[in-house]
């Protein structure tokens, strides 16, 4: 595989939405292969966070949700499929157990509202979006797994305003990786993790299917030098 090569399998990977599902990606293209060893090096998948360390970072984006402003009547939590909404769901939860009070939940799917739709030569799959509470007034707070080009977080205000026009829309995400392409920051973060822009995130959470919550890092390739 030439560099070139490699590279572009890399920036497709990553620039996906769903990039931190896909990092068995980087792993597979090279295995499949006719790399040299020599040529290149193929990253580990390194453990950045690990179940314990995942559940305190859920937990205190939790309490800062809170402390920002105590009246939660007008505050909706609002997942992007997939691991936004598995993490937006348990905020919600750790907020009811902090609070004693159940705040609206709602999943958003950004599907149509990506910039690269038409791009794509695939139909795209739609798992639907749910907003079950008026949007207009609300302090949203949105959820995501990994913030990278900040595009997937774009898309997914333009799906909310389509429902109404909230007061204020705050972004909590799990990891911050760097790399905007837009005027994007977060609210709540539970790591700030520096990558190359090849590297790839991947989240494993129980909610889907996995034994552990785990965030691994998977190190692009990177040349080493001729020996």
């Amino acid at each position: 595989m030439t560099e070139e090569t490699l590279g572009k399998t890399n920036k497709k990977i990553s620039d996906s939405p769903s990039a931190c599902s896909q990092g068995e990606a980087v792993g597979e293209a090279v295995a499949q292969s006719d790399w040299k060893v020599g040529d290149w090096k193929v990253g580990d998948w390194k453990v950045v966070l690990d179940n314990e360390q995942i559940a305190r970072s859920v937990s205190r984006m939790s309490y800062e949700i809170v402390e920002r402003d105590r009246d939660l009547t007008k505050v909706a939590i609002v997942g992007i499929r997939t691991g936004g909404e598995f993490l937006g769901r348990r905020i919600q939860d750790r907020i009811r157990e902090i609070e004693g009070i159940e705040l609206p939940f709602g999943v958003i799917d950004i599907t149509l509202y990506r910039d690269d739709i038409l791009e794509s030569d695939s139909l795209p799959i739609l798992r639907g979006t749910d907003l079950p509470f008026s949007v207009s007034g609300c302090r949203i707070v949105l959820v995501d797994d990994v913030l990278f080009t900040g595009r997937t977080v774009r898309a997914a205000l333009d799906a909310i305003i389509d429902f109404g026009r909230p007061k204020r829309v705050e972004l909590a995400v799990l990891v911050d990786r760097g790399h905007r392409e837009f005027p994007i920051r977060p609210d709540y973060v539970g790591k700030n993790m520096p990558t190359a822009y090849g590297d790839s995130i991947k989240l494993q959470l129980i909610e889907g299917g996995f034994d552990n919550d785990v965030l691994y890092l998977v190190e692009e390739p990177r040349s080493l030098p001729t020996i």
